[in-house]
């Protein structure tokens, strides 16, 4: 079965799957955000997974994903936080595909969610911790944890 097919048909499961999972989680500023913002954020990110599966390029991804973390980043948003929503939607999208597609083919869809997800969610990492190099955050910050790291 097309993987992107069968993700796009069941994007309103599970959109509403990844709301709620995210809902769930408590997490002040996507609850700030507000239901419609948050949904059509999550809406996006499903809507850029289908694509690059069918057109088997992350570019679009990752550069979402950077465009995400310097967004999130400077509005406060933890990388906690951020990654939350993505791994709500790729377990919302991971057992759509593990429902619904035949077993004979599951490794090879498997694998291309994983690629692309991946991809946006190391894109996101890389783009947190480079600006938080250069700006010293509570949550990064381990001089507790070892003697002579302060400053």
């Amino acid at each position: 079965m097309d993987v992107a097919l069968l993700l796009e048909k069941a994007r309103p499961q599970v959109l509403d799957e990844a709301f709620a999972a995210l809902e769930s989680s408590h997490i002040a500023h996507y609850q700030a955000a507000g239901e419609r913002l948050t949904r059509q954020r999550l809406a996006d990110l499903h809507d850029l997974v289908v694509d690059a599966i069918r057109k088997r390029d992350l570019t679009d991804v990752t550069a979402y994903a950077h465009n995400v973390a310097e967004e999130r980043f400077h509005a406060g948003f933890d990388i906690s936080e951020v990654q939350t929503a993505f791994n709500c939607l790729e377990e919302a999208m991971w057992r759509r595909l593990v429902a619904d597609e035949p077993q004979a083919e599951l490794a090879e869809a498997i694998g291309l969610l994983s690629t692309v997800l991946g991809s946006g969610k190391d894109a996101l990492a890389r783009t947190y911790v480079s600006l938080a190099g250069h700006r010293r955050v509570t949550s990064l910050d381990l001089s507790a944890l070892f003697h002579g790291t302060g400053s």
